[in-house]
């Protein structure tokens, strides 16, 4: 009896410690110790300012926070697959992280296109700031089964061209460039034909005359030294890509409790980390493409002209989703409000 006693009790204690070491356990929880490394991807080229001053200070700022825990592996260039293909190579776990720009895959985005609006906005970290505001408004229903550490709007793009281009009349049968989504439109309402093809065959299209010039933003004719083919720019603004920053779900269930908000902190902040992309770059980048390219500002009530036609566009896409059964209207609204917290202009949009 006195053994069979000693037994149980012994039973007892075997089964307490068992349970309160697996208590709320999983089988895949991650040890609070655990390291990890990303595997990240982007489109953006090896040697560009992207890569070098934004994506690579931003995972070792990663490293750094983490004591070492995360490493990270850089396929850039478009190592892992074509620039539309982005969102898949992250979604599909390819990639942990990776940068995508949505609209080079037209009407997957349809809402998150509004980012994409031919605004004022010449910093990319306020464009996060006012991506992540409409994330938490509605977008992220567009965003199911993958991890956003961000979105934004990019730096507003302009028209760089081979042509001299100082009223909408010159755009007439040109043949240009279009990164997608709104800016096709707009290019349209101007009277040129949209274009779509990499941004890598841009230069020599250009240069052959295939191509009469492109819609992009500074950051990308320095990347892609479209300032070499292009004689002239016009600084009006065609708003941008919608992009964003995103996670692999899975990677992100696997990452360790403790470093997850180390890796949102510094992917929402990315921009701000370096002051990359700021309104300082801005100037400075147009300022230094003025030395190779004439910059022609349109006259006022030229500008006036394009920029009713940026307007129209913008009424027609809301009409088109409405007409899809999607909340358009509603997401112009917000997005408006967004806006005017951002500080930024909403001319272009509709009247409610």
């Amino acid at each position: 009896m006195k053994m069979r006693n000693r037994f149980i009790t012994m039973l007892a204690i075997v089964t307490a410690i068992a349970l309160f070491i697996g208590f709320g356990a999983t089988p895949d929880a991650p040890a609070a110790d655990e390291k990890m490394n990303i595997r990240f991807s982007t489109w953006h080229v090896p040697a560009g300012a992207d890569v070098q001053q934004l994506w690579i200070p931003m995972l070792e700022e990663m490293k750094t926070r983490s004591n070492g825990r995360i490493s990270y592996t850089m396929f850039a260039g478009g190592a892992l697959g074509k620039g539309p293909d982005h969102f898949d190579i992250v979604k599909s776990g390819m990639a942990d992280i990776g940068y995508a720009t949505l609209s080079w895959t037209p009407g997957r985005f349809p809402l998150t296109d509004v980012l994409s609006t031919p605004m004022v906005c010449p910093a990319k970290w306020k464009g996060v700031e006012i991506g992540m505001e409409m994330y938490d408004k509605g977008l992220k229903e567009e965003f199911k089964d993958i991890k956003v550490l961000h979105i934004n709007n990019c730096v507003m793009a302009h028209i760089w061209t081979i042509k001299k281009v100082e009223k909408m009349e010159d755009l007439k049968g040109m043949k240009i460039r279009s990164p997608g989504g709104i800016q096709t439109l707009c290019i349209e309402a101007l009277g040129a034909t949209p274009v779509f093809m990499p941004l890598g065959d841009v230069y020599m299209s250009m240069e052959t005359g295939v191509l009469d010039g492109v819609v992009t933003c500074p950051a990308l004719v320095k990347a892609f030294k479209v300032y070499e083919v292009a004689k002239f720019g016009v600084p009006v603004s065609f708003g941008c890509v919608s992009e964003g920053l995103f996670m692999n779900q899975k990677s992100w269930d696997k990452t360790p409790a403790d470093l997850k908000p180390i890796i949102e902190d510094v992917a929402r902040n990315a921009y701000k980390l370096h002051n990359m992309f700021d309104e300082h770059w801005y100037d400075e980048s147009m300022a230094a493409f003025g030395k190779t390219v004439q910059i022609n500002q349109l006259a006022p009530d030229e500008k006036a002209r394009w920029e009713k036609q940026f307007q129209g566009v913008m009424v027609k896409w809301a009409a088109d989703l409405e007409k899809k059964g999607l909340p358009a209207n509603k997401t112009i609204k917000d997005f408006k409000q967004v806006l005017t917290k951002q500080g930024v202009p909403t001319d272009i949009l509709p009247a409610e």
